[in-house]
This record gives structure tokens, C-alpha cells and sequence, in this order.
């Protein structure tokens, strides 16, 4: 990362997430194909719910990159899709040997709660870190896996060389899935931590004071040059689909481009490297360890 991330910079730095999730990709193929001429092919459940095209499209899309490193993935449609159905689905793969790594993936049907069922997840194979078990010892500092979308953010900035320790970093969001833990990666980075959210009084002063600036809102082009402190890192979480289609973050990039020291893309930012280490904590879990 260039010098400007602590002054004002004219056009903020791409913090592409290409190259890392291309490195990650690389070290699971070795890594998977070592594990399988040892007699076990790591393998990775994920359990939907729902009918949503958007997220069909995202598993098949998890399914293809395991496939091409090594990786054995498989989607399990649960029907009815109801928390009983869903329970047993989970309990089942929980007690497969053969299955190293498990996904309930969100969204779940209304009324089906991803707190009251993540819970049968084991946390060696409960590889995004869903489970109030993986939550406590990721809080605790004690193995466990992350969530992968939280992690990626993490993964980012050290490949860009943004350095943490010290550093003011505020976290728009208060999800379980990206804003706590994100927070909670950042503190274990030695950053100090502000958790902004809509019942923030002034948002915008308060994502100013950020030095690095993690944006997980889930609303369209929401976090705009007002938001952002002249050479701060941004790092945009947001997955949103635009009226003409096309995917956009949660940060509207040309109005803060010309303030921030650093933007990561959207696509290309932090979605790759979260599919990425997906297939690396199923290898880890297949292994018998914890990719943290």
C-alpha cells in the first residue's frame, strides 16, 4: 500500500482482490491434491433453503472453484424447507465422516432463524464461522474458523501492506456474518475499533474518524465522500444489484475515490477472496485443523 493511505489522495489505490484469492486458490490445489494421494479428498456441504436465483447462482459458482481445486462440493436442496427439515439436514452431515466442512447458506426461510440452527454445526466443520461456539472462540482469541467474508477483509489489507496496529478503524454494520467479527479480527490486529450502525447519532463524523473504514451496510452506493476521512483505506462488503443489473457495493466509488487512500472493488474486491478461503478452511478442517 502506497504512502498516500495517510494523506489525501488524488485517486485512492484498487485494492484488488485478484491476486490474493489467485494465491489462496494456488495453495488449497497443493494442499487438497496432497490430502487426496493420502487417501482423503477433502469434501464441503452446503445446505439451501431457499429458491432465491441469486443464491443458486452463488453455490453453483462455490461448487465450480472447489472443482478446480480439489475440493469436493456438494448442495443439499433441503424440502420442505423448514427449521425441523433443515436441523436434520445439518445433524446428518454433522455425523459424516466423510464430510469435512459444512455451509448453511443464508438467506433462510422467514422464520427460520440461522442463530437456532447453527448451533449443530461441530466447529471443525463449521468452516464460516456461524455457530455461537466458532462466534465465542473467535472472541476468546481461540481456534476457530472465521467467517469467510469477515476474514477476507482481513486477508485484503495485509496484501496491500495497510497496516493495523494503532490505526482508528470504524466497521459500518453490526451483522454477525461480517460487522462483529470483522470488529473482533480488527481488535486481535491491535487496531482500536468503533462499531457504527443506523441508530449511530451523526454516522457520517463518526466513519470520519476511521483510518480504515469497513463498510458492511448492505444498501447501495450508502457510504459517500461525506463518510470518508481524506487518505483513509476503505474496504466495501456490499453485494447489491443495480436497476441495470450490474453488482455494486455499499460505498458509491466515484464520490469517494477521490478522497480515500485505498478502495476495494466491487466485484473484485473482497468476493473473490471470500470464495477463496471457503476452500481453504474446508482443506484445513479436512487436515484437522483451523485455518486462524
Amino acid at each position: 500500500m502506497s504512502s498516500r493511505a495517510c494523506g489525501r489522495a488524488s485517486v485512492a489505490d484498487t485494492l484488488s482482490g485478484k491476486a490474493l484469492a489467485a494465491e489462496i486458490r494456488a495453495d488449497v490445489t497443493e494442499r487438497a491434491a496432497k490430502l487426496t494421494a493420502a487417501g482423503t479428498t477433502p469434501s464441503l456441504a452446503i445446505v439451501v433453503a431457499t429458491d432465491d436465483d441469486g443464491t443458486l447462482w452463488y453455490v453453483r459458482s462455490i461448487v465450480k472453484a472447489a472443482e478446480k481445486v480439489g475440493v469436493t462440493a456438494t448442495i443439499h436442496t433441503v424440502e420442505p424447507p423448514t427449521a425441523e427439515a433443515i436441523g436434520a439436514k445439518l445433524t446428518d452431515l454433522a455425523a459424516d465422516d466423510s464430510v469435512h466442512g459444512v455451509i448453511l447458506q443464508t438467506p433462510l426461510p422467514e422464520g427460520v432463524s440461522l442463530t437456532d440452527l447453527s448451533h449443530l454445526l461441530p466447529a471443525a466443520k463449521d468452516i464460516d464461522g456461524a455457530s455461537p461456539v466458532s462466534a465465542g472462540n473467535l472472541t476468546l482469541g481461540l481456534p476457530a474458523f472465521a467467517p469467510a467474508t469477515a476474514q477476507a477483509c482481513m486477508e485484503l489489507l495485509a496484501h496491500h501492506g495497510v497496516e493495523l496496529s494503532g490505526k482508528r478503524a470504524v466497521v459500518l454494520g453490526r451483522s454477525a456474518v461480517v460487522g462483529k467479527p470483522v470488529a473482533q479480527l480488527l481488535l486481535q490486529a491491535n487496531a482500536t475499533v468503533t462499531i457504527a450502525h443506523s441508530r449511530t447519532a451523526d454516522l457520517p463524523a463518526v466513519a470520519r474518524t476511521a483510518e480504515v473504514l469497513v463498510v458492511a451496510v448492505g444498501r447501495a452506493d450508502f457510504v459517500t465522500d461525506e463518510h470518508v476521512a481524506p487518505g483513509a483505506v476503505v474496504v466495501d462488503v456490499g453485494t447489491n444489484t443495480a436497476a441495470d443489473g450490474s453488482l455494486v457495493g455499499d460505498v458509491a466509488a466515484a464520490s469517494v475515490e477521490p478522497v480515500a487512500g485505498g478502495l476495494t472493488p466491487v466485484p473484485g474486491g473482497v468476493g473473490p477472496v471470500t470464495t477463496a478461503l471457503l476452500l481453504r478452511h474446508a482443506v484445513s478442517a479436512a487436515e484437522g485443523t483451523f485455518d486462524r
